[in-house]
């Protein structure tokens, strides 16, 4: 594409582009052009799954069928059903297909773009009605989401600036540098209400107000893309499937706070995401709206790409600016906060991926429409990762005070294989366990941090009554001890303690006294540690003592694991179902298991290691897990 000189001009291309998406606007009805397009997921779960080889396979079926000028197939951002996919999506029939292998095309061709028959056996079938379903917006799993930040995703090519364009892609851009000054556009913000998505939850307009009032030969804009939270994948498929809404964003705020300079720090292990944003960047050059005097105006603004090494406190914005720097990544006291004091000692926004990726929406459909969504502190939508014990794992968008009970039935269809919710853990390695009595609980900043628990970036893990919540505080735990950066003693040394607690209790060495220090500790690590990682982390561990106390007890007084996870609490007994098959005791590792052929077999209890190779290939069952 040429260099678009003006706001006018933009527009012209904008109005001309629309043509790019009007088979994906028409329904099947209104196309009286006889014209098909095919989006096929290009996320990196689906990209995993060979949904490019399908993409090349479509076009050379559709090819030899004859079909080139009639059918156009295209790659696509992450469509969020991540369990089904790879996705395949047909306009204007809008018909969604799951779980589509290349095996598939050749009768996709055939049947549905030549004969239009829909197949059957690659459409969704909702667990609760046993129905298939051909139209994604009639899926129980995006009836109740509203896309914002993922508004793009599932629709456009990230890789082809053009179709951004016609989604009204740098329109906002093009608004706030020609029509609006640093302050409306600071106040359109704040008016809207949008807090912060990395988990934080500070006013956004705040944030970008504080930077903007400070005098500087130089300020910078930051988007923290150091997604590092365990099962999070909320950045990630928003930068791989619209990457230009957060540049356009990035630009928005660097002329509302008077920068010129922008980096985007991305954790190197996301290739694909990387890969899109180069090209979207290159493009974005092309076509004036990242470089020098932007739009034909005064203003100039570029980004440059910084990876991380995937160091989790690094989402931290002190530590990420050190990591810019060149420095080991370690937080800092504050004040003074990055606003006056930053990037290289420099006014510094630090914004979150899905928090830039909502502000050109905010502009183009206003700060009413913004906060007319969600609840009274917390507006607008939540995107979360969806994962663990449910159904539907994938990527959702709710608005703010949906309940949990909402996400985790309406959307995610329940626990897999009908087994008994336990309790879900938002917020990460930050986060809290929820039990199932407070499910009715709406998602927004507050009434999670209320419970115990947090929002944190996104990351959402349903468990169910085969997870023991002592062994998931560890895991968690855990985790953030070896992201630690070590620089303060809190954390550094009174993690390891926590965790020395944990591990005694799950192995069955721990006493009474143990709790209580662990209760004691937890409170004097979140309140003294330096940064939010170390303040944050004993919120697992605070959360399943609340919820999950009698768990706790259970592994110290009795010695027993209630959900049958902590291996040295155990114990292995053969039941007379034994048929004497011997199979138990050719497999044990440590010879502990007696018996001769056809009689009833006995584990030496002192002398079993617990692996559970016996409980594993008994084929009568006799043998059980206590």
């Amino acid at each position: 594409m040429d260099k678009i000189n003006s706001f006018q001009e933009l527009k012209k291309y904008h109005e001309n582009f629309v043509e790019l998406l009007n088979l994906r606007k028409l329904s099947h009805e209104e196309n009286i052009i006889h014209k098909r397009e095919i989006l096929v997921c290009g996320g990196t779960g689906c990209q995993s799954a060979e949904s490019q080889i399908t993409v090349d396979k479509l076009n050379e079926k559709i090819k030899e069928s004859g079909l080139s000028n009639e059918v156009k197939v295209h790659i696509t951002g992450c469509f969020g059903f991540c369990e089904k996919g790879p996705i395949v999506k047909v306009y204007p029939d809008d018909v969604f297909y799951i779980q589509v292998k290349v095996d598939d095309v050749e009768e996709i061709v055939q049947q549905h773009l030549i004969k239009g028959k829909i197949i059957d056996r690659l459409l969704y079938e909702e667990p609760s009605t046993k129905l298939k379903v051909n139209k994604q917006d009639e899926m129980s799993f995006y009836k109740k989401q509203e896309r914002i930040a993922l508004r793009n995703c599932g629709l456009i090519n990230p890789e082809d600036i053009s179709e951004s364009i016609a989604e009204e892609g740098y329109m906002a851009l093009g608004k706030v540098i020609t029509e609006m000054s640093q302050d409306e556009i600071i106040k359109l913000i704040s008016d809207s209400k949008l807090r912060g998505r990395g988990g934080g939850g500070f006013p956004t307009g705040t944030k970008w107000s504080f930077a903007k009032k400070y005098d500087s030969s130089q300020k910078y804009i930051i988007c923290n893309a150091d997604e590092g939270d365990p099962g999070a994948f909320m950045d990630r498929s928003i930068l791989e499937g619209d990457p230009h809404s957060v540049l356009e964003a990035m630009a928005i705020a660097g002329y509302a706070i008077g920068a010129s300079e922008g980096y985007i720090y991305i954790r190197a292990e996301y290739p694909l995401a990387i890969h899109r944003l180069r090209i979207a960047i290159n493009q974005s050059r092309e076509c004036g709206f990242l470089g020098n005097n932007i739009l034909g105006t005064d203003f100039s603004f570029d980004i440059k790409l910084k990876y991380g090494a995937g160091a989790f406190v690094c989402g931290e914005e002190t530590s990420l600016i050190h990591s810019i720097e060149g420095y080991r990544g370690e937080p800092q006291n504050k004040p003074p906060f990055p606003a006056e004091s930053g990037l290289w000692d420099k006014p510094t926004i630090v914004n979150n991926v899905e928090t830039l990726a909502c502000i050109p929406a905010i502009i183009n459909k206003g700060w009413e429409w913004f906060s007319s969504i969600g609840t009274e502190t917390s507006k607008g939508t939540k995107v979360f990762a969806l994962a663990g014990k449910i159904n539907n794992v994938g990527l959702v968008e709710v608005p703010m005070g949906t309940t949990l009970r909402e996400i985790i039935y309406d959307i995610g269809g329940g626990v897999k294989n009908g087994r008994k919710f336990k309790a879900v853990q938002t917020g990460g390695p930050s986060g809290g366990c929820i039990p199932a009595e407070l499910l009715d609980t709406p998602i927004d900043y507050e009434s999670l941090n209320s419970i115990g628990s947090m929002m944190g970036s996104g990351g959402m893990i349903v468990m169910d009554e085969d997870n023991c919540m002592v062994d998931i505080a560890k895991f968690y735990l855990e985790f953030s001890l070896e992201e630690s950066c070590g620089k303060c003693t809190p954390c550094r040394i009174g993690n390891t303690r926590l965790f020395e607690i944990l591990e005694n209790i799950t192995k069955g060495r721990a006493t009474e006294r143990d709790l209580d220090n662990l209760k004691e500790l937890a409170e004097i690590v979140k309140d003294t540690s330096l940064c939010g990682l170390g303040q944050t982390s004993p919120n697992p561990i605070l959360s399943t003592l609340k919820y999950f106390e009698d768990e706790f007890v259970s592994h110290i007084r009795d010695r027993k694991c209630p959900a049958g996870v902590c291996k040295e609490l155990l114990m292995y007994e053969i039941t007379d179902k034994c048929i004497g098959c011997t199979r138990c005791a050719k497999i044990c590792p440590v010879t502990c298991i007696h018996g001769k052929f056809k009689e009833l077999h006995v584990i030496d209890q002192e002398r079993c290691i617990k692996c559970g190779s016996c409980y594993e290939v008994c084929p009568v069952s006799a043998i059980i897990r206590k």
